[in-house]
C-alpha cells in the first residue's frame, strides 16, 4: 500500500541553496526528512512558495519525493515576515495543484505553514503534525520584540495539531509553560546529513588543510540574531590578545553570494565591514556552500561557533559535532541540549562578546581538551542524530496518527471558512 505524506514548508525551499536569505536549518530538515521516510515507504511531496523564478514548478528528488512550487501571488522572493498575507493564494493554489485528498496526513513546518495545515485539516480530515523550528515565544525573549499575532496562531497550531514535534527538550517545555492543554508533544530530535557522518579524517584534513593556527568556523546567515556580530567581536578580542606566532582565523560560510567582494572575501554591507576592520587579514567570509563544503570546514575547525541568540533546535551545531568539531554556543534554547557543556564542546552567555572570546582562547591553546570534545561529540552525534533511527520514530508516529484518522473530519465540506 503507498504510503503519502504531505509537508508544506511555505518559505522553506529544501532544494534551495543553503545559506542564502531563506535557506537554513529548516530547509535542511525538510529535505533529510523526506529522503529519510522515503526509504520506509512513503511519498513525500513539499509544499512551497516559488521563490526562485528560475526553479521549475514541480522538482524531483530522491526517488519518491517531490517539490511543489506556488506562486501566492507572486513568483520571486518573499520575505517569510510578508508571507502572512499570501496565505489565502498559497492555499488557493495548492489545492489547484493537489489533489489534496489522496494523501494520509499533513506534516508542516513553521507558524505560517501550521496556519495551512489547519485548513487542511478542516477542510479535507488530513491528520496534522507539526514542527515548529522555532517559536515566538523564544524569539521575544531573545530579541524583545513580540510578535502577537505569530504568538496567537502558534497557539491555535499547537492545540488543533494531532501530534506536535518538539525537537528538543527545552522547546516541549517552552510550549506547556505557554499552554495549559496543548496537543501531545514528542521529542524527536534532528539528524545530520550523511555528509557530516564521514569519520576518521578529521586530523587527516587538519594537516592537509594547513592551517596551522587555531581555526573558528560559523555557519549560518548573516543576521544579528544569528550572533553574527557577537563573533567578531569576539574574535577581534581574540586576535588583539594572541602573541601567537600564527594568529587565529576565522571562516564564515553563508550570506548571499553576490553580497560578498570576490576580490577581498569580505562583505559588502557597511555593518559587517565595520565589525571586521582591524583583523581583516584573518576573517574569510566563504558565501553558501554545500553540505561536502560545511563537512570540510566542521572537520578542519578547531572549533564551530554557534552564537545565536535563540535557536529551537541548532542543526549546525549537530552537523558539526557529527564531524568532531568541538562547538561553542549560546547557552539557549534548543542548543542548551545539542551541546552538552565540556562534554561536545562550550556554552557561553548570550550575546556577551567577552564570554565567547574566553571560550575561543581557551580550545586556542589547549589541544588535549579539543581532542577529547572532538572524540565526545562524534560519539553523541552518532547516538542522537542519526535520521535512520529518527525517521524509524516519526514512521511509526506516522502510522499509528494516519490509521485513526479521526471520522469527524471526513464529509466536511470544502471552502469552510475559517479565516486565517
Amino acid at each position: 500500500m503507498i504510503k503519502r505524506a504531505l509537508f508544506v514548508s511555505d518559505h522553506g525551499d529544501p532544494l534551495a541553496t543553503l545559506g542564502g536569505k531563506q535557506a537554513g536549518g529548516q530547509n535542511n530538515y525538510v529535505k533529510q526528512l523526506a529522503l529519510a521516510l522515503e526509504k520506509r515507504g512513503w511519498q513525500i511531496d513539499v509544499v512551497t512558495h516559488w521563490c526562485d523564478a528560475s526553479a521549475p514548478r514541480i522538482e524531483k528528488f530522491g526517488t519518491a519525493c517531490r517539490v511543489i512550487r506556488v506562486e501566492a501571488g507572486h513568483k520571486g522572493f518573499v520575505s517569510k515576515d510578508e508571507m502572512y498575507t499570501m496565505l489565502p493564494d498559497f492555499y488557493k493554489d495548492m489545492k489547484s495543484a493537489l489533489d489534496l485528498s489522496s494523501y494520509d496526513l499533513v506534516h508542516t513546518h513553521y507558524w505560517l505553514s501550521g496556519l495551512i495545515g489547519k485548513k487542511l485539516k478542516e477542510e479535507f480530515g488530513l491528520p496534522l503534525i507539526h514542527t515548529s523550528h522555532s517559536l515566538g515565544w523564544a524569539k521575544a525573549k531573545a530579541t524583545g520584540i513580540k510578535d502577537a499575532r505569530r504568538i496567537k496562531a502558534e497557539k491555535s497550531i499547537l492545540i488543533t495539531a494531532d501530534q506536535v514535534i518538539a525537537t528538543t527538550n527545552n522547546e516541549k517545555q517552552l510550549i506547556q509553560e505557554n499552554l495549559e492543554s496543548p496537543s501531545p508533544i514528542s521529542v524527536i530530535p534532528i539528524g545530520v546529513d550523511q555528509a557530516f557522518t564521514v569519520h576518521g579524517i578529521r586530523s587527516h584534513l587538519r594537516r592537509k588543510s594547513g592551517f596551522e593556527a587555531p581555526l573558528f568556523v560559523f555557519a549560518g546567515r548573516l543576521e544579528e540574531t544569528k550572533g553574527i556580530f557577537t563573533l567578531l567581536n569576539a574574535f577581534q578580542l581574540l586576535v588583539n590578545k594572541s602573541e601567537a606566532k600564527f594568529k587565529p582565523r576565522l571562516l564564515i560560510a553563508g550570506g548571499e553570494q553576490d553580497a560578498i567582494d570576490p576580490a577581498t572575501r569580505l562583505p559588502l554591507d557597511p555593518k559587517l565591514r565595520e565589525a571586521v576592520k582591524g583583523i581583516e587579514g584573518h576573517v574569510e567570509f566563504l558565501g553558501p556552500q554545500s553540505q561536502e563544503q560545511l563537512a570540510m570546514l566542521f572537520n578542519i575547525a578547531t572549533a564551530t561557533i554557534v552564537p545565536s541568540y535563540y535557536e529551537s533546535f541548532g542543526m549546525v551545531a549537530a552537523e558539526a559535532q557529527a564531524c568532531g568539531s568541538p562547538v561553542i554556543a549560546s547557552d539557549v534554547g534548543g542548543l542548551k541540549n545539542v551541546v552538552q557543556d565540556g562534554i561536545t564542546g562550550l556554552l557561553v552567555e548570550t550575546k556577551n562578546e567577552i564570554d565567547l572570546g574566553i571560550a575561543m582562547e581557551v580550545l586556542s591553546v589547549n589541544s588535549l581538551l579539543v581532542e577529547r570534545l572532538s572524540r565526545q561529540a562524534v560519539r553523541i552525534a552518532k547516538k542522537d542524530f542519526d535520521w535512520d533511527s529518527i525517521s524509524a520514530r516519526i514512521d511509526s508516529m506516522y502510522e499509528v496518527i494516519s490509521n485513526a484518522r479521526s471520522k469527524a473530519y471526513i464529509g466536511n465540506r470544502p471552502g469552510r471558512n475559517t479565516g486565517w
